[in-house]
């Protein structure tokens, strides 16, 4: 075998490897593997949201044509629940049928399972379910006497006497901001098909890590972690909320008990229920300033929801940790626990709705000091990281505005608000600055080269829709020094090991790395050999661990900033968003195609998350109004103007990869960006998302935020 040396794989642009198979039909999705003898789940969600189940009369369903099973608590396998999985506690969420505890509406009660999935479906709508209903409490606000500072994480992040700068400040800004409660809405639904083949528990899945899942599933059975697989080839977004949810387990239960495969879809309001959400927050943001807009102080206190089952923290004050520096700084984090289900991770979390609040403070701060907001950034962009005092391994916040800047014709802005118009409309332009954190995590690869000439790379990876699986081909032909058509690369199978989730920004880079050690590893062997590969084929295999453990301590993030421009009719309260400009230094750039295409759909989400995206709950039943997305807005194709995505050279000096993440980064400012440039266009400022039509007449015969 030769290794012929070819132009460099990485960074030039390359359609999808499963694009063909995706557009064609051949590529097979969790719900459409076909099995022999496969009995259908469908869940019964509680429609009260506190108390406790009384009764679940399933003698009729069971009589139901086709019905081979209805699993609830009062039949249900017990399972492990104090358990510690590779990414912490489980989520109680997934200890089905456990007890007869009613924590929030949309609780799994019961699992009808059936031959067909119309028959499943028809009988769990049948089956009566009686509760001891108590007095539920769902109400979030600001000024809760319950709200708490968790333990975990880092809730608290200080330094310098907060109080006493903003005394000595010649312009304070002291004000509240609003997201509401926000869902991923994947357009594939979750599903996972579990069976017993032999010995060894089989699930066929779409999520976001299959070792993720079949850790938490061995551990939950008490199984031996070797007879659990969970394969995920292909999966139709995720965003954050495709990691180990209720159907997974109840699948599992079911086909253990009619040992058969048993497959369990969500339907699209099911999601909105049991699959997670982005906790509405209300963010108190202090800066003070000097006159020449030097920041004295910086303080961030986010107030989250969490369920009573578990707490979740919605991290938003981090961003601030990372973006400006001041003589003193105070970020903290409060939940409160309510009836309602718990939260989890959404595209960004903590950064996409912290960017609202702290990107919009510091417009506002601008205005007030008579300042341009690219000049106010500028002014107090920090050397080092603000409060962990550990250098940055790239940081070129300043370029990504400099290049933006100049690309959206910044310098013919005029700054007073309300200056512009086309008829009906007004006419402002925003902006506000991106980060989000490039870490990374121990994953293991291996690489093989086969005797037909090629190689192929087996890695337990995640493809949510982000093109994973063209990044780390092109990884490992880089590598290789081979045409990356010679090279196969098979994830999304536990089997394989160990790995990362797709998640936090951090696939990609940790992924490559272990490929790239493996294939490097690899590359030596062959060369030793003579280029020889013997009948087996030769395997190199890598856990990456080690060499993170080496990696020097360093502010590790993403930068960017955002553009935009909008119209606002102020008869009607319709504002629309006219175009967008991203600018990012993310350092290096795997595939230019597919990373333009997630900075893009970042950008989008956070048009969606500016004017449309806010899911509302009855406060007498404690469910949602209108779970789907007829009831639920995002923005769809006409919301979408004239998107562009681009960045500018960010080295990494010292960093074996080079590598750092755009997955969740195009989304933080842009709503920021959108709404900056609404003050701009009506000089009216709003604080609270979405800018819903009302908010924005509202706000205008106000003459105020709404």
């Amino acid at each position: 075998m030769t290794t012929t040396a070819k132009p460099p794989a990485v960074g030039v642009a390359h359609s999808r490897v499963e694009g063909r198979d995706k557009v064609t039909g051949a590529a097979r999705y969790a719900s459409e593997h076909h099995f022999e003898q496969l009995a259908h789940g469908w869940f019964v969600l509680s429609t009260v949201a506190r108390g406790r189940v009384r009764a679940v009369d399933d003698e009729a369903v069971r009589a139901m044509p086709g019905v081979v099973a209805v699993l609830h608590h009062g039949n249900a396998p017990h399972v492990a629940t104090d358990y510690v999985s590779f990414l912490g506690p489980p989520d109680p969420t997934c200890a089905v049928f456990q007890n007869d505890r009613v924590p929030h509406a949309g609780w799994p009660v019961a699992l009808v399972v059936a031959e067909t999935p119309e028959q499943a479906r028809e009988a769990a709508e049948a089956l009566v379910v009686e509760y001891d209903e108590e007095a539920h409490d769902i109400a979030f606000r600001a000024d809760r006497p319950d709200a708490y500072v968790p333990d975990q994480g880092s809730p608290v992040a200080a330094k310098g006497d907060l109080d006493a700068e903003l005394a000595a400040s010649a312009v304070v800004l002291d004000a509240t901001y609003s997201t509401p409660e926000q869902h991923h809405s994947a357009m594939e639904p979750h599903a996972a098909t579990a069976r017993w083949d032999g010995g060894r528990l089989e699930v066929f899945d779409s999520n976001q890590g299959s070792m993720w899942v079949a850790d938490e599933l061995a551990k939950m059975f008490s199984l031996d972690p070797a007879s659990v697989r969970v394969r995920s080839e292909h999966i139709g977004g995720a965003f954050g909320s495709k990691g180990m949810r209720p159907h997974q387990a109840a699948a599992v239960m079911a086909a253990t008990a009619l040992d058969r495969p048993v497959r369990v879809a969500l339907t699209r309001r099911q999601t909105f229920a049991i699959t997670g959400y982005r906790s509405p927050t209300t963010q108190r943001v202090r800066l003070g300033a000097d006159h020449d807009g030097r920041l004295r102080a910086f303080g961030h206190e986010v107030l989250n929801l969490t369920s009573t089952l578990r707490p979740f923290v919605e991290t938003s004050a981090a961003l601030g940790r990372v973006l400006y520096d001041a003589e003193a700084h105070h970020t903290a984090h409060r939940i409160v626990e309510l009836d309602v289900p718990t939260p989890t991770w959404m595209r960004a979390p903590g950064e996409a709705p912290g960017s609202f609040a702290v990107e919009t403070a510091l417009d506002e701060l601008a205005e007030r000091l008579g300042m341009d907001p690219i000049a106010l950034r500028a002014r107090n962009e920090p050397a080092v990281g603000p409060l962990s005092g550990l250098p940055f391994s790239s940081r070129d916040l300043l370029g990504c505005f400099t290049e933006g800047a100049r690309r959206f014709g910044w310098a013919d802005r005029d700054p007073r608000p309300r200056t512009r118009r086309e008829g009906r409309w007004l006419l402002g332009t925003g902006t506000a600055a991106a980060t989000y954190p490039s870490g990374a995590a121990p994953s293991t690869a291996s690489v093989t080269a086969e005797p037909d000439g090629g190689f192929t790379v087996r890695i337990s990876a995640a493809d949510v829709g982000t093109g994973a699986r063209t990044a780390l081909t092109l990884v490992a032909a880089e590598v290789l020094g081979v045409d990356p058509a010679g090279v196969t690369v098979r994830i999304g199978d536990s089997d394989f090991g160990p790995a990362w989730v797709a998640g936090g920004s951090m696939g990609t880079r940790s992924w490559a790395w272990a490929v790239t050690s493996a294939a490097e590893d690899l590359r030596d062997q062959l060369a030793l050999r003579g280029q020889d590969v013997p009948p087996e084929g030769l395997t190199a295999r890598v856990d990456t661990a080690r060499l993170l453990a080496e990696l020097a301590k360093k502010e590790r993030h993403s930068f960017g900033a955002q553009f935009a421009e909008v119209a606002v009719d102020v008869h009607t309260g319709e504002v629309r968003v006219r175009r967008m400009l991203g600018v990012f230094a993310a350092g290096r750039i795997v595939n230019p195609l597919t990373a333009r295409s997630q900075l893009v759909g970042g950008m989008t989400w956070g048009i969606s998350m500016a004017l449309h995206e806010e899911a509302v709950r009855d406060p007498a039943s404690g469910r949602h109004i209108g779970a789907d997305l007829a009831g639920y807005h995002v923005a769809a194709n006409a919301d979408v103007p004239l998107v562009e995505a681009d960045w500018i050279d960010d080295p990494v000096p010292g960093d074996p990869l080079g590598i750092k993440g755009v997955g969740e980064l195009g989304i933080v400012g842009a709503a920021a960006a959108i709404t900056n440039a609404v003050w701009h266009a009506t000089g009216v400022r709003h604080r609270d998302l979405p800018l819903r039509p009302d908010r924005v007449l509202r706000a205008e015969e106000a003459g105020q935020g709404a």
